[in-house]
Order: structure tokens, then sequence, then C-alpha cells
């Protein structure tokens, strides 16, 4: 088997591994900057690139990028990106602090383009992730990439983000005529608006209604229905004292809290994030229902507190079943195309599951560091981004705490450097312990 040899191995060039890089950049410079790679499965960098619709922006600030909040005078910054663009005196004139999509995604790629010693490596995806060590224990981790080549390293950090949720109910709709937030901006061009007059989105947070907003102004001539289990299209929770419950140091706070108090923290939280729209997209469909009753034109309609019980074709139509939650009385909606903004999946991504169960784990835990438990006899290690809101808050899937993760896993990393490493892996001694099956 031929492997290539690292120290330290991402998988994810999206944000957290981004933000990552720049740390090891900046906190352990060329010591282990030139010995860590970022394996990323597209062939370049875009923030959500799903859901890239131009007129669309962040909900956070752009002071929360990748390292402002680590280090005010790094030159990997959002403001230094907008001046090296020659477009920081439209942002500042703009007058506003959450920028356009387009822009983060923009400044990703920039900083992707800028690192001097962290190598990122696209098009590769992880397929496999093994233990791999030397005949007197184990040591390393050995990741398999879908082109047949092999990366060993000791330590991996893994930021590929969580699976998309697809419920089970839509199972026999045709992939052709359904398509997930994730992919929206990429598939919305395959719907052929002459066979197309209705679409219904299934969903009721920032998505599912950027994506109504697109198909109604997209296909004039359909009508775009929205289904929701809520009683309703609800605002943002963004009051000042909840905002800071997004601080970095939160983090700290609710880590030590105890489990019932977790629970209360993000049942409360849900509206920051995962229940709520922006205001001006509020206003904007609104306003646009109120016209077209004026009119008489109407072409959004919403369908609240309702649950989608079967999802069946019948020809060319999709069938869906809605019960609603209110008096339990079912019906029926017809559509063309079923567009999905249910989000993802909360469970820990398959890779991380499978790795926990070749090393012999049970339970996944990660410490405060974001260090996620192994075996005493282990010396490697693996750290998780973006996927412990149970133990770290809400906070932790978003961009508010990047940065000073980042850092402290760094941190973490450094001292896990200064302890004495077993003998250098080679293909004679390598001893594969258990084999695992993973995506990126």
């Amino acid at each position: 088997m031929r492997f290539q040899e690292v120290e330290l191995l991402a998988i994810g060039a999206g944000p957290s591994g981004l933000a990552l890089a720049v740390a090891v950049e900046e906190l352990a410079k060329s010591e282990l900057a030139k010995e860590t790679l970022i394996v990323e499965q597209q062939d370049d960098v875009v923030w959500q690139r799903g859901m890239l619709i131009p007129w669309t922006q962040s909900q956070v600030s752009f002071l929360k990028d990748l390292v402002t909040q680590r280090n005010p005078r790094s030159p990997f910054s959002f403001v230094n990106y907008l001046h090296s663009v020659g477009r920081l005196d439209q942002f500042i004139n703009l007058g506003s602090f959450t920028p356009y999509r387009m822009e983060i995604s923009g400044y990703l790629g920039w900083v992707a383009r800028s690192l001097p010693n962290v190598r990122i490596d696209y098009g590769r995806r992880c397929v496999s992730v093994r233990p791999f060590g030397i005949a007197d224990g184990t040591g390393e981790w050995l990741v398999q990439m879908a082109d047949g080549s092999a990366v060993v390293c000791r330590h991996l950090v893994v930021a590929a983000g969580r699976d998309p949720y697809i419920p089970e109910t839509f199972a026999a709709i045709p992939r052709e005529l359904m398509i997930h937030s994730t992919e929206f901006a990429a598939r919305i061009g395959e719907i052929d608006p002459e066979q197309t007059r209705r679409i219904v989105v299934v969903g009721g947070a920032q998505s599912a209604a950027e994506m109504l907003w697109t198909a109604h102004q997209t296909f004039p001539g359909t009508q775009c229905t929205m289904v929701m289990r809520s009683i309703g299209l609800n605002a943002y929770e963004t009051s000042k004292f909840t905002n800071e419950l997004f601080y970095p140091s939160f983090v700290d706070e609710f880590h030590s809290a105890r489990p019932e108090a977790r629970a209360q923290l993000l049942r409360e939280m849900h509206r920051t994030n995962y229940a709520g729209l922006t205001t001006d997209m509020l206003d904007t469909l609104y306003r646009q229902m109120y016209i077209e009753r004026l009119t008489g034109t109407e072409r959004i309609e919403m369908i609240p507190m309702v649950d989608v019980a079967e999802a069946e074709m019948d020809g060319r139509e999709i069938v869906l079943t809605l019960v609603d939650r209110k008096s339990g009385h079912r019906s029926t909606q017809r559509c063309d195309v079923v567009l999905l903004g249910t989000g993802f999946t909360k469970r820990m991504p398959r890779i991380v599951n499978d790795m926990a169960s070749a090393v012999g784990i049970d339970e996944i835990t990660v410490n405060r560091s974001y260090r996620m438990g192994l075996p005493p006899s282990f010396s490697g290690t693996c750290h998780l981004q973006g996927v412990n809101e149970a133990t770290h808050g809400i906070a932790d899937s978003l961009l508010s705490v990047l940065a000073a993760r980042a850092a402290e896993i760094v941190t973490d990393l450094l001292a896990e450097r200064r302890t004495p490493r077993l003998p250098a892996v080679t293909e004679a001694a390598a001893r594969p312990l258990a084999a695992t099956q993973g995506v990126q």
C-alpha cells in the first residue's frame, strides 16, 4: 500500500478547516504548518454552496471571521480580504455588519489561496478511516480516499459537516423531482418551467423561505406552496442579550453546566438559528403575498401546522399527504417538484461513528478542547469541529466561535506534540487494526 504521511490531517476545507489552518500558521508557525494537510472533496472552496444565491446575506457580523476574535492584527481577516480586492471603501459605505454570502465565500477562497505552509488538496473525498499501528501498539490513522490514495497521520481533525436530512417519507420520490437545500443553487436550473406549474417547499426556516422566494421569482407561472410544522414563519431571536450566548467565552459556561441546563439552553436558543427567518425575508414574503391578494394574482400559499405523512408518485405528479396537527384532518397536496428545507441530521457523521467503533468506543465524547475520547493505548488524536452542540453549545456549528475554537485545538495539539512519539510508521511494520467505512 502506498500512502502519504503527514503529522496533521484535516478533513474538509470549509470555514472550520480554514480557521484551523490559519491558527496553525499563526500559532504553530512552520513547525507544524509544513506537516499539515487539508483534504477537500470539492474542486474549490465555496461557502454554503447549495444556497449561494446572489442576494442572500450572512446573519453573522463580518468581525466573526476566521481570525479577528483571536488575532485582530491577522493578515487573514475579512477586512484585509476586502482591502486586497479593492472593495473595502464600498463595503464600509454599505453600512452593514453582515456581508453577502458570496463575499464570505470569496473570502474563504482567498484565505485558502494565501496559506504559506498548510497545503490543501482538492477533489479528494475521504471514504474510510482506520487505526494504523506498529507491532507494539496503535499510533496513527490511515485515511483512505476515493481515488485510491491514502494518508497516514498522527493527528486528525474532522470538519466535514453533518449529512443533509432527507426524511424517509420522501424515499419514493425520484431524486430528479426533489431538491434539498444543500444542492439548490446547483440544481434549480434543472427545473423545466414548461412542466413545472406547482412547487412545494417543505420547511419553515430561512433556507426554505429563500428557496420559496427564488422559485417564485424564477418561474413566473408557478404556484409556490410552503408547508411547515410550525404555526407560521417566525423572526430570528436576535436580541443583544441573546447574542451574548454566542460569545466564545460562553462555551466554558455551557460546557460546565448541568445536563438539564444545557438542554434548556439549546431549546430556548433554537430560534436564534434553526427555526427563524431574517426580518427582511419575512417582510419581503409578506408584502409579496399582500400585493398578490390585492391584485388577484396569488401564487404563494403557506400551510402551517401540518406533517407530511406520506409522499408518493401518481404518474408524473407528486402527491403529499398532509396531516393537520390541530385537527388530525388528512388532505393531499399535488405538485411537480419538492424542495426540502429540512436541514441536517442531528446524529454524528458516519465517519465519526465508524472511527469510534473501530477503536472500541461505545459512546463518542469530546473534552473541552474538542478532542475525541480515545483508548489510552492510542497515541494519535482526533478533534471534532461543528458537531458538538450538545456539549459546547449552539454556536459550535456556526461562524461565531471559529477563531477561538481553532486556537484551542491548535494549543491542545502543540501540547500533545511534546509527548514522545511512537517510531515512524513503515509499510513493512504497518498493521491495520480495523476497517471502517465513511463519507466526507
